[in-house]
């Protein structure tokens, strides 16, 4: 899901996971310390233009409080410019949706694109303009360089990646885990033998989002990138390789440790196939006694659905873990994120375009997005103490200090029709690979099938 270019040629890091690991490991850790509250104006690391009198539209794929809390940065830009800037909800495809639109004369000005093959896909067509000089300003001062390669296409600035996720994350009940007498794992095979500690003590181990196919896709992509390697990930999202090739093989068949175990699952197989995201999250967090699973998978973004549909509180009976290592590996560290692209079938960037998306790289606009909680910055520069929780500080902290080495969610930076729609490619496919662990070769086949279809269009 929601998550560049094919080969972005980083490497994965020890850094990301240390830190984050760090955080889950000690002072029980990861207290929560609300800091948020109203819009904070103070803009300083930008002049804006008087834009007064200028409309914008933006759309994306935000809504509820991922909405409300991008509104808050919208705010703070028409008070400094004057400008007036609506939103709408583009829906999960954002390709249909800015077809549709410019098909029908009424473009948005601003997408946040969260495939980056969609955002290829948006320059091949010509449908947005690489940025304009004061963009790039702000990109060179306050973004790695990686960031910055995800947002371009054939040497050309497209995108602002303006918001970010790790999604390489276990979060774990804490009084499942103190009963069962466990600790945070480091390697996979230490995981599924905890899982199993987890069973064995009276709770389901782990909560498995199966009626969405984007998380496990997540699921294939981190043990893939530990156990295969980062240059056979880079290979793999661009089909340089086949989905038939043994170490796709290898990666489903340690993903079937877990999802060939009914004890390990929550509901089982049929309970996994029917629990879609925010459901795996509650499942876990609801009940803080009694939980139903013990362990969920997901990026940062699990913080905001606890704290929006539980009583747990992240850093104290929620706690959060580095994706363990495989076979051999580092931990991996896979990234998504959100881009801001200028929609311009004329080929021409307005000032007020240029405006927005330069203000959405500052770390001014981070700050804002960041205090209310639910958000990561790729933002070198915003400053740590806008994270509402030392949770999210640290995984914001972690993400920033892995600079360039760190790999792109693999199913976004693939074709949509292969990685990003339900119903096909590799949404369906691992769906049917979690109703059937046992049929490596059928699902691998199926994956090679739906590949050479999308890449070939």
């Amino acid at each position: 899901m929601r998550g560049s270019v094919r080969n972005p040629g980083r490497k994965a890091t020890r850094a990301v996971a240390a830190a984050v690991a760090a955080c889950a490991l000690t002072l029980t850790a990861c207290s929560s310390d609300d800091s948020g509250g109203g819009t904070d104006v103070r803009i300083s690391s930008i002049e804006l233009p008087d834009l007064g009198g200028e409309s914008l539209e933006v759309a994306a794929v935000w809504t509820g409080a991922e909405q409300e809390n991008f509104m808050r940065v919208v705010e703070a830009f028409e008070q400094e410019t004057g400008a007036s800037v609506t939103y709408v909800p583009s829906g999960d495809n954002v390709s249909s949706f800015v077809g549709s639109r410019i098909e029908g004369g009424a473009p948005p000005d601003v997408v946040m694109v969260p495939q980056p093959g969609v955002l290829r896909e948006f320059a091949e067509s010509g449908w947005i303009a690489p940025v304009g000089e004061m963009v790039e300003e702000q990109l060179e001062a306050h973004y790695a360089q990686g960031w910055r390669d995800l947002g371009s296409y054939e040497g050309e600035q497209y995108g602002v990646y303006v918001k970010a996720a790790n999604k390489s994350l276990i979060w774990y009940n804490t009084t499942a885990f103190e009963y069962a007498g466990v600790e945070p794992p480091q390697t996979w095979d230490g995981f599924i033998d905890t899982a199993w500690t987890v069973w064995e003590s009276g709770t389901d181990p782990v909560s498995v989002a199966g009626a969405d196919g984007w998380p496990l896709t997540d699921w294939f992509e981190n043990i893939y990138l530990s156990q295969a390697g980062p240059e056979m990930y880079d290979r793999l999202a661009a089909h340089e390789i086949p989905w038939t090739d043994p170490s796709v093989a290898e990666a489903l068949t340690t993903l079937g440790a877990l999802f060939g175990e009914e004890q390990l699952i929550a509901g089982g197989t049929d309970g996994a196939l029917q629990t879609d995201f925010p459901t795996s999250v509650t499942n876990t967090f609801t009940d803080l006694q009694t939980p139903l699973a013990g362990m969920v998978f997901e990026a940062d973004f699990v913080g905001a659905v606890i704290n929006d549909s539980t009583d747990a509180v992240v850093g104290e009976n929620a706690q959060v873990f580095p994706f363990p290592a495989v076979g051999g590996g580092q931990s991996p560290v896979v990234t998504a994120g959100d881009a801001a692209v200028a929609v311009t079938p004329d080929g021409k960037v307005s000032e007020a375009q240029e405006a927005l998306l330069a203000f959405l790289a500052t770390p001014d606009a981070a700050r804002i997005w960041a205090e209310p909680g639910g958000y990561i910055s790729p933002n070198s520069d915003m400053d740590l103490d806008a994270y509402p929780n030392e949770v999210q500080r640290t995984i914001g902290e972690a993400l920033v200090e892995a600079g360039n080495d760190f790999r792109f969610d693999m199913s976004d930076q693939t074709p949509a029709a292969f990685g990003g729609t339900t119903g096909q490619g590799m949404w369906q496919g691992l769906q049917n690979f979690l109703r059937d662990p046992d049929d490596v070769e059928g699902a691998q086949q199926y994956l090679e099938a739906q590949a050479n279809r999308a890449y070939e269009e």
